[in-house]
């Protein structure tokens, strides 16, 4: 049993405060990479539901071990982590919080939806990745390009301010 009773939204709050190991200011509640948490009243034991951003992302171990670590010092004794690769992550499941946060810390987030859930009761569609109008999260100018389809971290693009003349990644689309 638990050392504390807590609810499922508690742990929720909790994990909001986990960072990303590779951009720490967004959480991995604010990237979507949390799918689920449930807390089992009478066991106590707490599982956790993380998607990668990609299937071979050398950081989940980190994440895992994180949001692991962060239950366990408030008090839960039985956690568990699952790791579920499907539905793949998208970045349609970041929240306009960790966007911002992504723009204040010089990254530009993503600008397309990449799930068309419109129809939903047809079947789910992706939309056609075109290359994106981007703005400089340092000036803020929609007058940038592509420098580089690889950024920072494989996830990531490098574009270039052609106003301020700032490099910049872009957190892509996927």
């Amino acid at each position: 049993m638990s050392a504390v009773a807590v609810s499922n939204e508690q742990v929720w709050a909790w994990l909001a405060d986990v960072p990303d190991p590779e951009i720490p200011v967004i959480s991995v509640v604010d990237l979507g990479i949390v799918r689920g948490v449930a807390v089992d009243e009478g066991s106590g034991e707490c599982v956790v539901t993380i998607t990668p951003t990609y299937s071979g992302c050398p950081a989940m171990q980190v994440i895992a071990e994180d949001v692991e670590n962060a239950l366990r010092a408030r008090g839960l004794e039985r956690v568990r982590i699952e790791t579920r690769l499907s539905p793949a992550w998208t970045t349609d499941w970041m929240s306009e919080a960790g966007k911002a946060a992504l723009t204040g810390y010089g990254i530009a987030p993503p600008v397309q939806q990449v799930i068309d859930i419109s129809g939903l009761q047809r079947g789910v569609k992706r939309h056609a990745i075109r290359q994106p109008d981007v703005a400089c999260p340092h000036c803020g100018s929609m007058h940038t390009r592509l420098t580089s389809q690889f950024g920072s971290t494989p996830c990531k693009a490098l574009y270039q301010c052609l106003d301020c003349r700032e490099p910049f990644d872009y957190f892509k689309c996927h």
